[in-house]
């Protein structure tokens, strides 16, 4: 499992945030904590939709 924006490797860690895509709700997005606490900006890998 790995964050989505950075690559980090978040096996074992307890501070990241799950969710589906909120635009084709059909891949999961991974975002580490520092990732989302820097509002580092994400892309989905299947409609390659960009969120902060």
């Amino acid at each position: 499992m790995k964050c989505s924006t950075c690559g980090i490797n978040l096996v074992g860690q307890n501070k990241f945030v799950k969710f589906k895509c909120p635009n084709c709700s059909e891949s999961v997005i991974i975002r580490c904590f520092e990732c989302k606490k820097n509002v580092n900006e994400y892309e989905c890998e299947k409609c390659k939709f960009r969120g902060p």
